[in-house]
């Protein structure tokens, strides 16, 4: 079956075919050697590569993932041919109104908007705290606040609700 996955806003095309119990992968068309396996039902996997291990932990679902690789988080998006083709309509008649949710688990610092306020594309909502970083929120497009979710001092998972544009 073939995905649409975005890494941190980088696109990709995965291949995953199942030959015989045995996984193969394509990535942009290129053949990876690797295999994977759970280590337990919280998101915790090992990656064998090349003869190299690398540990994972994913919080998410089906569709949005934080990946945690080394300590480092990685948003990633997935679709599948079928999605893909349902969402393309959706995506390009509002891209910006709608609800903005959060793509890592951490605390909300400080919401910098207010119910009604207007906002430009890339302007900061929020700064969420999460690994000892301070990362801003921002509007994914112009709008105007609908909805506040959270308050400062919340802590919030993946996918969580922080503000709804109108």
């Amino acid at each position: 079956m073939k995905y649409f996955v975005s890494v941190n806003g980088r696109d990709h095309e995965v291949e995953l075919v199942d030959r015989l119990g045995r996984l193969e992968v394509a990535v942009d068309g290129k053949p990876l050697d690797l295999s994977y396996q759970e280590v337990d039902e919280l998101g915790q996997v090992i990656v064998l590569r090349d003869g190299k291990s690398y540990a994972l932990s994913i919080e998410g679902d089906a569709s949005r993932a934080a990946v945690t690789l080394a300590g480092h988080f990685h948003d990633v998006r997935l679709e599948d041919e079928r999605e893909r083709a349902a969402h393309a309509a959706e995506r390009s008649a509002t891209p910006a109104a709608g609800v903005v949710s959060s793509v890592m688990p951490g605390v909300v610092v400080d919401v910098l908007v207010k119910m009604g306020d207007r906002v430009e594309k890339g302007q900061p909502l929020l700064i969420l705290s999460a690994m000892k970083m301070q990362n801003e929120v921002p509007a994914p497009g112009p709008g105007i606040v609908a909805g506040l979710h959270v308050a400062p001092g919340e802590p919030v998972g993946v996918g969580a609700r922080l503000v709804t544009l109108g």
